[in-house]
């Protein structure tokens, strides 16, 4: 397509990069809205963790990055999930959570930004390390800094493992479809021009 020399051709040139930029759009539209369903412990579920990792949870929140309107599927057997307040979640013990389900499937939905605590609600569990906080940004506000949040887990060694798509991050690409929507700009203009 260097060369459109023909009427047919530049034609055929012209309707092509206006379908490529049409797709374009939509494909940004979709994937500005599109949101992704964590599986809360990976393939461990919702469950005591084991005595020699109490802070399993946390550091599984840590290695992922939440925006508003994800949601976290928890997946457990004889147990429960609550959202509590930070004070609560620090005492292990929440009179009146602001969300509670036991019904051993729950998705909760992440619908603004800031920390969310949650906890079992099984005497004992939350003690023994089944609780988390997650943070959640807003979908559009990048994060202060390219590392994990250092509020879930204190025992966090200053990040010194920082992610490799940091720099993306510090450049105001902070999340997919922003990183999309510029290679099909430049894909754009490399195929009109």
């Amino acid at each position: 397509m260097a060369y459109c020399n023909s009427l047919y051709m530049i034609f055929f040139c012209r309707s092509s990069s206006f379908v490529m930029f049409v797709c374009m759009i939509f494909s940004l539209l979709f994937l500005h809205g599109t949101s992704i369903e964590f599986e809360v412990g990976d393939g461990k579920g919702w469950e005591v963790p084991p005595s020699k990792d109490p802070h399993l949870y946390n550091e599984w929140a840590q290695k992922n990055r939440f925006v508003v309107n994800d949601t976290l599927h928890f997946s457990y057997k004889k147990d429960s999930v609550m959202v509590v307040t930070d004070t609560e979640y620090n005492k292990c013990e929440s009179p009146r959570p602001l969300f509670f389900d036991k019904d051993g499937d729950t998705t909760f939905l992440l619908d603004r930004p800031g920390l969310f605590y949650f906890m079992s609600g099984v005497s004992g569990h939350c003690e023994r390390g089944q609780k988390m906080i997650v943070k959640v940004l807003d979908v559009e506000s990048p994060p202060a800094h390219g590392g994990p949040s250092q509020d879930a887990n204190p025992s966090n060694d200053n990040n010194k493992n920082k992610s490799g798509a940091s720099w993306l991050m510090l450049m105001g690409f902070t999340s997919f479809p922003s990183l999309v929507l510029l290679l099909m700009i430049v894909g754009f203009i490399m195929i009109t021009n």
